[in-house]
């Protein structure tokens, strides 16, 4: 059975990260002069919640608001590739959030965007994604999302986690967690917070929530529940790493997909502060790469995007099939892989071989159309016709880290689980979506016919 869609609603900024070396200071000032070498674009705020959960491999829909400005725009394709955005309008321009860094190490941020939420014409999806749900996770940077669609959230019954910020609102009643940082528990509060405990039992009273959790950096988070103890959650092992960029939208993206799941508060908590810790060990958000090719310069190939994705360490999904009347099953699919690494490769069936496997009747849709339709997804990032029977050959020469398939299939009974094998890349079975599929539109037709 497929799980219900995890709904991230919030503020989503662009991150860049300009990193390079630095040897000397100015001469003209005592600060170091850094010569960049690279430049990485990601989403930040509830876009990095959003993707953080795709990339546990769950459908993500995004509530946010996205402006026009070039900012604006990059932020919506790099969304686009892993969630279904629902899009509210953005007066001003969108927030960017550009950081300098050398060997590791952040110099400078310098933030810029004044831009904020208003209610536009996509209140009934908004409203629509809420109702079917899995689990609400609320990233509140202040912004006007949360306060546009608040009315919405107000009495939700699924589990709804609140990740609240200094200059956000206060979280609705009735959340199942909310998960301030130390510093944003005591503007909660408003008080000074010497002792997290007390400060977690307090909020939870005063938010009307069913738990709280302070989250303490390196020290792990102190979880307090409506009618229950106070307990500390260490981390798994001591935290060994620089940048903490990104631990809390981790931690409350963790902690919603382990309610969504049906865990505990105490078991969600804890595989939140694990799952933060791993985040910060590898790196932080400072260590995702998205591959973002310049407007008109995407690859045009597969193979050029296979020899870049790989040229820059990141990491290739494929998949494959004939994608013949193109549906939300197809497309549910292919945004799940694409969240799973960096850049996705679809694979296509010719027309000569959807006939052999599927009859003379097939396919509907030409090939060339076929491929078509699929470029024009944000969540694809290449496409490719293959001939034969299965993409086996295809598999060997692309060498993808991940191969996705969807439905039940397993590795052992898939013809081209051996290409994959020898390529030194891993199967992924994703499930279809209950409801969907080519064979049944097709006799869907022909009955009104």
């Amino acid at each position: 059975m497929t799980a219900a869609p995890i709904v991230v609603v919030g503020d989503s900024l662009l991150d860049v990260d300009i990193e390079g070396d630095a040897d000397r200071l100015c001469p003209d000032a005592p600060v170091p002069v850094v010569l960049g070498r690279s430049e990485h674009r990601r989403p930040g705020g509830a876009g990095l919640a959003a993707l953080l959960a795709a990339r546990e491999g769950a459908e993500v829909v995004l509530i946010t608001a996205l402006g026009e400005d070039s900012s604006g725009q990059r932020l919506r394709a790099l969304l686009s590739g892993f969630a279904e955005v629902v899009r509210l309008p953005l007066r001003g321009t969108t927030s960017r959030k550009t950081r300098v860094r050398a060997r590791g190490q952040t110099l400078l941020r310098i933030d810029t965007g004044d831009g904020r939420a208003w209610r536009g014409p996509e209140g009934d999806r908004a409203a629509r994604a809420l109702r079917n749900a899995g689990a609400v996770l609320v990233s509140d940077y202040g912004r006007g999302t949360g306060e546009t669609v608040r009315h919405l959230l107000t009495g939700l019954t699924v589990p709804m986690v609140w990740d609240p910020h200094p200059s956000g609102a206060l979280p609705v009643p009735g959340c199942a967690l909310v998960t301030p940082s130390e510093a944003e528990a005591a503007v909660l509060c408003a008080r000074p917070c010497a002792d997290p405990e007390p400060a977690s039992r307090q909020l939870v009273r005063e938010l009307h929530a069913g738990a709280v959790a302070v989250t303490l950096g390196m020290r792990g988070a102190v979880l307090s529940s409506r009618g229950g103890r106070t307990a500390r959650v260490p981390p798994p092992a001591p935290v060994i790493g620089r940048d903490s960029c990104g631990a809390g939208d981790r931690f409350a993206a963790a902690a919603a997909l382990a309610l969504r799941d049906g865990a505990s508060i105490q078991d969600a908590v804890t595989v939140a502060v694990v799952e933060a810790t791993r985040f910060v060990q590898a790196g932080g958000a400072a260590a995702i790469r998205l591959p973002e090719p310049a407007l008109g310069d995407r690859p045009r190939t597969a193979a050029e995007l296979a020899a870049l994705v790989r040229a820059t360490g990141g990491r290739l999904i494929a998949t494959g099939g004939c994608f013949d009347l193109l549906h939300a099953g197809h497309v549910s699919l292919l945004r799940q892989a694409r969240a799973l690494g960096d850049a996705l490769i679809v694979c296509v069936n010719a027309d000569d071989s959807v006939r052999r496997l599927k009859g003379p009747g097939r396919p509907v849709v030409a090939e060339r159309d076929r491929v078509e339709i699929l470029r024009a997804l944000g969540c694809v990032d290449a496409v490719v016709v293959f001939t034969q029977d299965t993409p086996s050959e295809l598999i060997e020469r692309l060498r993808p880290d991940v191969w996705v398939k969807g439905g039940d299939y397993t590795g052992r009974e898939l013809p081209e689980a051996e290409a994959v094998r020898r390529s030194g890349g891993e199967i992924v079975v994703l499930p279809s979506v209950p409801g969907h599929s080519t064979t049944g539109l097709i006799a869907a037709a022909q009955e009104v016919m």
